[in-house]
Formats: structure tokens, C-alpha cells, sequence
């Protein structure tokens, strides 16, 4: 009978959690010495609660480290604040140390004898090395990029090095100061956990690979170098010969000229002789018509003048008649 009141008890109090929830990342990593910020989003049913951050792996039994009612602030460690607008509170922890490691909870105090808190773990991994804000930079010929490289508190004093990746001769180290520049390279280092590579003038030979590197800790950084706009104008773009026809080149219409040319040549030339031939028709029937005529006035004034003859003429005259159309001369030798 106990366990079954147990069971009772227990699907009792996970009612709530089952209508409303408090949700947040599963996970998040940080540097040792860097700070951590946690979101915890709610459903609006709890905008007026209370709301709370606490360390431990079994919520029930975890030690409180800031709360949204708390009389006096948690001090410069934690922080916490509600935005019941967006139904979000937020948690932030500074200085990290590698122990701080460990499970926390976002929770929402709900209270009540049957009524638990709803509440979303996370884990919370602090580590010890190095990373970078961009694993990939990139710039154009001639200018410069920034690389930003951050490391933990136990290489605060630690030597900081910039490689060329496969080329550990290449390692420019910061000075004792912090600050070293070789050419085209400057390196600074804060020493509040971070320092950056700065690379000026930059050149094709400069893309690559390179190492930020702080004792025997190393993280790989992509630097690309894109080449420098052209100047010069971009050549005309070829058109399609399927979208328009291509324009005539310049000799074949002069072929096409020269061709009119030579045919207009021929048409006068034929015209002219056709209208030769037609003059020459035309004069040759004028003459051939004139010589008619004058055969005719002659045999006229022939034939008058044989009228004007003594009548025993008479048979002259119609013997003369037979030679019309012949020669005078022809005549006369008959």
C-alpha cells in the first residue's frame, strides 16, 4: 500500500511540470577566468513568480546562488534578472574556475505543499586552454584583418606565440611588454585573457593556415587573401547569336556595293543600246521613207513632163511608166 501512495504522491507533484516548463541550452563551455551567460525562458503563467539559480545535480538538495526577490544582491560573482515581457530571466557568472564546473538549475518558485517547481537544468563545463572569436578571417590585397585570440587564466603569464601553420620557425612571440610588431605583424597581449594578431599590407603569400598559440596550448586560425579589384574595364559582353543577328561586317557590304554596282552598269548599258537601236530603227524608216518620197516627186515630175510632150510622145510616156521604180540611168540604157 506505501508504494502505491508514493507513486501517487509523486505523479502528483509532476503535474504542473507537465502544463508548464522552464526551458535553457543543455550545455555551455567557457574559459577559465572568462564569464558565462544563461537564459532561461518561461511560460507566461509564471511572469509574476519568483525566480531563482542554483548549483547541485538533484535540484531538491541544490545550494541557491541568486534569487529575483533576494533582499541584498549575490554580489559580483552572480547576477540575475527577469524580463517578464519576454517570459525570460538571465543568469551571469564571472570569473570561472575550472572546480565551478558542474550542474546548475533555472527554476521557477512555484510553492505549495502539492505543488513542486518547474525547473531546466544545465551543465556548465569550464575549461582550461584556448580558443578564438573567428576561426576564419578574411581580406583584401593590400589591407589588413584583426585575429582575436582568447585563453584561460592559467596562461595569463604564459608566452603568446603567432605561427604559420607546418612552420614552427615562422613564431613571432609577444614581448615581455605585451606588444611586439615584425613588418607587417603586431602582436598585443592585454593580459586579460585575450590577445590579437593584427596583419597589415596584405599579400597572396599571406593566405594560409596559422596556430594562435599560448604555452602548449594551440588553436587554428584561416586567413584568406582575395586579390585586389582590376582597374581596367571589363570587355563587352558577347551577344548571343541566337537572341539577335550579328551585324554585317564592313567588307561584305562594300562587296554588296560594289555587286549594285556593276548590275546598275549592265542595265544602263543595255538601255542604252536598246534606245541605240530603236534611234536607229526610227532615222532608218525616216530615210527609207524620205527616199520613197523623192522617188515618187520624181516620177511625178517625170510623168508632168511627158504630159507636157506633143501627143505622138504617147507611147513614150506609157513606156516610161514601167520604169518607176527604177534607176533614171538604168532606164535610159534601155
Amino acid at each position: 500500500m506505501l508504494p502505491v501512495l508514493v507513486l501517487t504522491f509523486s505523479l502528483l507533484l509532476s503535474l504542473p511540470a507537465a502544463r508548464c516548463r522552464v526551458t535553457t541550452v543543455g550545455e555551455l563551455a567557457v574559459l577559465e577566468g572568462r564569464s558565462v551567460t544563461a537564459s532561461c525562458h518561461y511560460d507566461p503563467n509564471y511572469a509574476g513568480y519568483v525566480k531563482y539559480w542554483c548549483q547541485g545535480r538533484v535540484r531538491d538538495f541544490c545550494t541557491s546562488l541568486a534569487r529575483t526577490d533576494a533582499t541584498h544582491p549575490a554580489g559580483d560573482k552572480v547576477s540575475i534578472e527577469d524580463d517578464p515581457v519576454q517570459q525570460v530571466f538571465t543568469v551571469t557568472m564571472k570569473d570561472l574556475k575550472e572546480e565551478e564546473s558542474g550542474w546548475y538549475w533555472c527554476g521557477v518558485e512555484v510553492g505549495g505543499i502539492w505543488t513542486a517547481d518547474v525547473s531546466a537544468s544545465v551543465y556548465v563545463n569550464v575549461i582550461h586552454g584556448m580558443s578564438v572569436v573567428n576561426s576564419r578571417v578574411s581580406g583584401e590585397e593590400g589591407s589588413s584583418v584583426t585575429v582575436e585570440c582568447l585563453y584561460s587564466e592559467r596562461y595569463r603569464d604564459s608566452e603568446k606565440r603567432w605561427c604559420r601553420s607546418g612552420d614552427w620557425g615562422s613564431c613571432l612571440a609577444a614581448a615581455s611588454n605585451g606588444r611586439r610588431k615584425d613588418g607587417s605583424v603586431v602582436i598585443s597581449d592585454d593580459k586579460a585573457l585575450g590577445f590579437t594578431v593584427t596583419l597589415k599590407d596584405l599579400q597572396m603569400r599571406d593566405d594560409g593556415w596559422y596556430w594562435c598559440a599560448a604555452g602548449q596550448q594551440r588553436v587554428a586560425v584561416h586567413v584568406q587573401v582575395t586579390p585586389r579589384p582590376s582597374t581596367t574595364a571589363a570587355p563587352p559582353t558577347t551577344r548571343s547569336t541566337s537572341a539577335e543577328p550579328l551585324p554585317t561586317p564592313r567588307h561584305s557590304a562594300k562587296t554588296s556595293w560594289e555587286a549594285h554596282r556593276f548590275m546598275l552598269g549592265v542595265v544602263v548599258v543595255c538601255a542604252s543600246l536598246v534606245l541605240l537601236l530603236v534611234l536607229t530603227a526610227i532615222a532608218r524608216r525616216k530615210w527609207n521613207q524620205h527616199k520613197n518620197e523623192r522617188r515618187l516627186k520624181q516620177a511625178l515630175d517625170l510623168e508632168a513632163r511627158l504630159r507636157e510632150l506633143p501627143g505622138d510622145a504617147a507611147d513614150l510616156r506609157s513606156g516610161a511608166v514601167v520604169f518607176l521604180n527604177r534607176d533614171p540611168r538604168e532606164a535610159c540604157a534601155l
